[in-house]
C-alpha cells in the first residue's frame, strides 16, 4: 500500500511552513498541507489544509480557503475556514465568509455576508493523489 518514504513525505508535507514575505507579489493559486504566512500580495487563490496567517501588511485579491485562518490584512474574496477564524483589529474583508467558529476583535472591518457553524467544508487540493487521500482518512 505505502511504504516508508511515502508515509514521510506526506507527513513532511503536512508540517511544512511557508512565508510570503513583505514586498512580494506572487500571482496565481496556491495550494498546500502546510501553514503559510502571506505578508506580501497574492493574487489567486490561496488554499491551505492547515493555518494560513495574513499579516498586517498582506493583501489577497481571491479566495482563502483553509482550516484555520488568523487575518491581519486585507482581502477581497470569499473566505472559507473549516475550523476557526480569527479577525484581528488591522483586518478588512471584502468578501463572504464561511466558517464553523468565527472571532471578530474590535476595529476589524467586514463587508460581505457571514454563514457560521458550517461543519461540512471540506478541503480539496486539485494536486492531490488518490493515495494522499487515503493515507489523510487514515491518520
Amino acid at each position: 500500500m505505502f511504504n516508508s518514504n511515502e508515509k514521510q513525505a506526506t507527513a513532511e508535507a503536512m508540517n511544512s511552513n511557508n512565508i510570503i514575505g513583505k514586498g512580494t507579489t506572487f500571482t496565481g493559486n496556491i495550494e498546500t498541507y502546510g501553514n503559510i504566512r502571506i505578508e506580501g500580495k497574492v493574487v489567486g487563490d490561496v488554499i491551505s489544509k492547515s493555518k494560513v496567517a495574513v499579516g498586517p501588511s498582506a493583501v489577497i485579491e481571491g479566495k482563502l480557503l483553509a482550516q484555520i485562518a488568523e487575518i491581519e490584512g486585507e482581502i477581497k474574496g470569499k473566505l472559507e475556514v473549516t475550523d476557526h477564524l480569527i479577525l484581528k483589529p488591522t483586518s478588512k474583508i471584502e468578501g463572504d465568509i464561511v466558517a464553523n467558529k468565527l472571532t471578530v476583535e474590535s476595529g476589524a472591518k467586514f463587508d460581505g455576508q457571514c454563514k457560521m457553524g458550517e461543519k461540512n467544508l471540506k478541503i480539496e487540493l486539485k494536486n492531490e493523489s488518490q493515495e494522499v487521500k487515503k493515507l489523510r482518512s487514515a491518520v
